[in-house]
């Protein structure tokens, strides 16, 4: 889960008064700080890559921990593209990933999966994505030949 925040935990767990646990834990616990200057809290065992390491795209299941685990979501979806993309009713569509960040958002209906990006993407993330829904049609549609992917 981590790097995470106190209150990014208390968000992901819905536990409260967390600050007290994590002082406590707080030897054990690898500290960094964000472009903010919070307090980010993770394991030392926890695989970190380097920093100038690329995101590749993916896409994000519906519901996903990524987007909905955090305190601040900004680390990963803007507000305004929050505002847009999160439906009125609580569903949460499944997302396109690009460099670490909400770009659009993604559907299957049987076996086509429909990538809607909220920006034009070139076409090497473009071919990124369609490698990622093949993988995922792979997987979700396996005893079927017919399989198509559309960008909207």
């Amino acid at each position: 889960f981590g790097p995470a925040t106190i209150a990014d935990v208390q968000a992901w767990s819905g536990l409260t008064r967390l600050g007290e646990i994590v002082d406590r834990l707080r030897p054990e616990l690898m500290v960094f700080r964000d472009g903010r200057g919070a307090e980010l809290f993770d394991v030392p065992t926890a695989r970190r890559p380097d920093p100038d390491t690329p995101a590749p795209a993916r896409l994000i299941a519906p519901f996903d921990n990524l987007v909905l685990g955090h305190a601040d979501r900004t680390r990963v979806i803007s507000d305004e593209s929050r505002k847009r993309l999160f439906t009125i009713n609580g569903v949460f569509p499944g997302f396109l990933l690009v460099d670490g960040f909400v770009a659009g958002t993604w559907r299957l209906d049987g076996t086509t999966l429909h990538l809607a990006p909220e920006h034009p993407l070139p076409a090497a993330v473009r071919d990124e994505l369609t490698a990622e829904g093949a993988r995922l049609l792979a997987f979700a549609t396996a005893d079927s030949t017919n399989v198509d992917i559309r960008f909207s």
